[in-house]
């Protein structure tokens, strides 16, 4: 099965803006749906994207229209970038992958069974 490692977290002020990576090795990736999560402190995991096999995306409507997943199937890397960060964005985020998905919307934890170790965002007011 696959291994995730996500990179590309840090600190930023609002506004700014951070693009994440999560790389994937072992089997191919592109048998893979791809999702981003996130945690906040004290608070449950937070479905923030998801792309399929295909390229259909999907997004919470706190995200939409300043996060953009992207996948990149001859790297093994799938991407999120985030733009327009607001203090509310801070959390650790995580990268998860299942290759059971098919082409539907996925946004529950239990819906993955391979995740990454997290990158932590935190943005400045």
């Amino acid at each position: 099965q696959v291994q995730l490692v996500e990179s590309g977290g840090g600190l930023v002020q609002a506004g700014g803006s951070l693009r994440l990576s999560c790389s994937a090795s072992g089997r191919t990736f592109n048998y893979y749906h791809v999702g981003w999560f996130r945690q906040a402190p004290g608070e449950e995991h937070e479905f923030v994207a998801s792309i399929s096999q295909s390229g259909r995306t999907n997004y919470a409507d706190s995200v939409k229209g300043r996060f953009t997943i992207s996948r990149d199937n001859a790297k093994n890397t799938a991407y999120l970038r985030m733009n327009s960060l607001k203090p509310e964005d801070t959390a650790v985020y995580y990268c998860a992958a299942d290759d059971a998905l098919g082409e539907d919307s996925y946004t529950a934890r239990t819906d993955y069974n391979v995740w990454g170790q997290g990158t932590q965002v935190t943005v400045s007011s």
